[in-house]
């Protein structure tokens, strides 16, 4: 089952309070601290990340199983580790990017 974990935005410009992400060449603020859970995102170019990220942005939900949410789903980041207490893809559904987050 998905719980709603945050949306992702993309913006043009370095967001206030943004922090840069070597990996992923991507400026993005903290959604925790954030009302409405809205996460900016500004890619650099080079960055990894599907275009559909890019341009359009994501939602993304906790699940409790990466690899159950992911069977016979159109993946199209991931999985990926972030840390020893988070697991990352991204999926297309309904024509938009969808972030799946395990958190251990």
């Amino acid at each position: 089952m998905r719980t709603f974990n945050h949306v992702g935005l993309v913006t043009d410009v370095i967001p206030q309070g943004a922090v840069y992400n070597e990996g992923l060449s991507v400026w993005l603020t903290d959604f925790n601290q954030s009302p409405n859970r809205i996460e900016f995102l500004k890619f650099e170019a080079g960055s990894c990340m599907p275009e559909l990220v890019q341009k359009q942005g994501h939602i993304a939900y906790t699940v409790p199983s990466l690899q159950e949410e992911l069977e016979g789903k159109n993946v199209i980041f991931g999985p990926a580790v972030c840390d020893e207490h988070l697991t990352i893809a991204f999926i297309e559904e309904e024509g938009i990017a969808i972030e799946l987050m395990e958190i251990k």
